[in-house]
């Protein structure tokens, strides 16, 4: 099998991404669109994988192995996570601070996106903590908070414009991802619901929570109703409750993502924006 080395990264020098590709003796180099390049018929280990991702990351770019051939052309479906994902906050934590609770709530989202707690529960007692919040507040949020994460934009557009659908599954709230299915043009989307009573936030989720379980079961409804195989999915997550959507999917990504997901993605973007993707793709 051919491999190829896909080297980026914002601002990276050329010399950088030259030095870092030739640890993999690459038959010959190509510069691509953006900061990247591409080492072509490389040689591939598990030996010099490591030192390739060492050096990619004490030069702050990033690396990624592919079979030679690959392109968006391969795939139906982008699925993404939402929080620290395709956006740069976690909502709950923002809206947590509105309550003068932000700490104790993003120590225990930090420690759900480890994998240290059970995302259900960890949702549960967070939730739990915004109860009485005027849900006006959700509205302050998304306007003063809610930011894109780099090369969102540039990649939706590439993906879309190449025909393939947007799902966006998340953990959160179906008050953000309603907002951005129809601001970015996404196909679908799937989240939690929060109960609002007498228009403040009770402390409860309605219906089942949007767990690591149910993202992957709403990856594989999303491709059935596509009459594509999971294997036609790119999956971009953050989290460890994103590992399980992602262990199914054609092209798992990583992004500015907790270590136990990058160990297990394809292609981990540690420095580099959301169209970094395509890069590796291209």
């Amino acid at each position: 099998m051919t491999m190829n080395l896909i080297i980026q990264g914002p601002g990276a020098p050329v010399a950088t991404l030259e030095s870092v590709a030739a640890l993999a003796r690459p038959v010959r180099t190509v510069a691509l669109p953006g900061d990247a390049l591409r080492g072509e018929d490389v040689a591939h280990s598990a030996e010099i994988a490591e030192r390739v991702h060492a050096a990619a990351l004490a030069a702050r770019v990033d690396a990624t192995f592919i079979q030679a051939g690959r392109a968006l052309s391969d795939f139906a479906l982008v699925a993404m996570d939402m929080d620290s994902t395709l956006i740069t906050i976690e909502c709950i934590d923002e809206i947590a601070d509105m309550q003068g609770l932000k700490a104790e709530v993003s120590a225990i989202t930090e420690a759900a996106m480890r994998g240290e707690l059970d995302f259900s529960a960890s949702l549960t007692r967070r939730v739990a903590l915004l109860a009485g919040l005027e849900a006006s507040r959700l509205e302050q949020v998304y306007a003063e908070r809610l930011r894109l994460s780099p090369g969102a934009e540039a990649m939706l557009a590439a993906v879309q414009g190449a025909g393939l659908k947007t799902l966006l599954v998340s953990g959160g709230f179906t008050f953000f991802t309603d907002r951005l299915k129809g601001r970015l043009g996404l196909d679908y989307t799937h989240a939690n619901v929060l109960e609002v009573e007498h228009g403040r936030l009770t402390g409860r989720v309605l219906g089942g929570i949007v767990d690591a379980e149910e993202k992957m079961r709403t990856v594989q409804r999303v491709c059935a109703e596509l009459g594509v195989g999971p294997h036609q999915a790119i999956v971009m997550g953050d989290g460890a409750n994103d590992l399980r959507m992602m262990g199914i999917a054609g092209l798992s990504v990583a992004f500015r993502a907790k270590p136990v997901v990058r160990a297990q993605a394809h292609v981990a973007l540690n420095f580099s924006g959301l169209d970094g993707v395509l890069a590796v793709l291209g």
